[in-house]
């Protein structure tokens, strides 16, 4: 049985005025703290990498966090340690775990929501 977890607080935040951002290159992260969640709007520029955009940033050698989160615009490939490989697209929700590297497919910009990973994500 599902644990539901419940909040305290009626909140509602934007991400055109987020509580905190973080650009490394090619990269936006638009953070919003809504009572015990933080939800980010990550946007990546066609030409986007994680190892070449984040990885300088972490100091990781693959991405090391668990990402669940909806693909709103875009396309993004994302290549697991284990050489699993998925494109992920606009309208899809997606769940990856530790241990990959990604990279916006095409030329337009990935824009996906995150629910898990935004409170770490590009960070120090």
């Amino acid at each position: 049985m599902a644990t539901q977890v419940s909040v305290s607080k009626f909140q509602v935040k934007s991400h055109s005025s987020p509580d905190e951002v973080r650009a490394p290159s090619k990269t936006r992260v638009e953070v919003v703290q809504l009572d015990r969640f933080t939800i980010g709007r990550f946007n990546f520029e066609p030409g986007w990498r994680w190892s070449e955009c984040i990885k300088p940033v972490v100091k990781t050698d693959k991405c090391q966090l668990s990402h669940v989160g909806y693909a709103v615009s875009g396309r993004l490939t994302v290549h697991m340690t284990d050489g699993t490989e998925k494109t992920i697209v606009a309208g899809e929700s997606y769940t990856i775990p530790p241990g990959h590297d990604a990279w916006v497919d095409g030329d337009q910009p990935f824009v996906g929501i995150e629910v898990m990973s935004a409170d770490l994500y590009a960070k120090v």
